[in-house]
């Protein structure tokens, strides 16, 4: 099977994971430093993780820019993120409500899980359409891994709700930096099997399927 050859442009790296990862590092150190400070703006008093939540929605949207122009392309999950950390994290700035940027994590991850789930339903593992070109596997193989990942999704996204109702706003703050970041790089190390498995030579002929 033949691919299209990617309209992507090469960055190192390092400068990737700065510009995918270094707002919401920015946003941890920042509530870090004034979580337990109030701030009187206007005649309006704010927490410090609404001041720490506006800081964060400029970044995300200058780094994301950055990654689209440097690289000719955004993946879709990096699109939705970008839209919904706006609207729900605006929200919370304009509410004076910091419930709304904790939830947005849950309306990604459901919106993902429902998604590939959706696809599986129509026989279509649209996980393949984003990492096949990286990551050549069988159709069988692609139906595992989406499914698996929906299901992932749908965990983390319940794991979000539980702990953002439930728990201390520092833990929660906690969990959305480093356990949502570390349990998705868990769980495709783990997936390890399943691609030496399903996984297709590149150098093979044919489609593999």
């Amino acid at each position: 099977m033949a691919h299209e050859p990617s309209t992507g442009k090469t960055i190192s790296p390092a400068l990737k994971a700065v510009l995918e990862f270094g707002p919401i590092v920015a946003f941890f150190v920042t509530y870090m430093k004034i979580k337990d400070d109030s701030f009187l703006i206007h005649g309006v008093e704010y927490s410090g993780f609404v001041l720490a939540t506006a800081a964060f929605i400029p970044l995300i949207v200058i780094s994301t820019l950055l990654l689209w122009r440097l690289t000719g392309r955004l993946a879709p999950m990096q699109i939705a993120t970008l839209v919904l950390v706006v609207v729900f994290g605006g929200l919370s700035v304009w509410l004076n409500d910091p419930k709304f940027f904790k939830m947005k994590p849950t309306i990604i991850y459901l919106l993902f899980s429902g998604l590939l789930f959706y696809g599986l339903w129509r026989d279509k593992p649209w996980l393949k359409l984003v990492m096949e070109g990286s990551l050549p596997m069988r159709h069988a193989g692609w139906v595992i891994l989406t499914r698996r990942l929906a299901l992932l999704f749908l965990g983390l996204a319940i794991a979000n709700e539980v702990i953002w109702r439930t728990m201390s706003e520092e833990a929660w703050v906690n969990f959305k930096t480093f356990g949502l970041t570390g349990l998705m790089f868990v769980f495709f190390m783990a997936q390890g099997g399943l691609i030496k498995t399903y996984g297709i030579d590149k150098d093979a002929t044919g489609d593999g399927e």
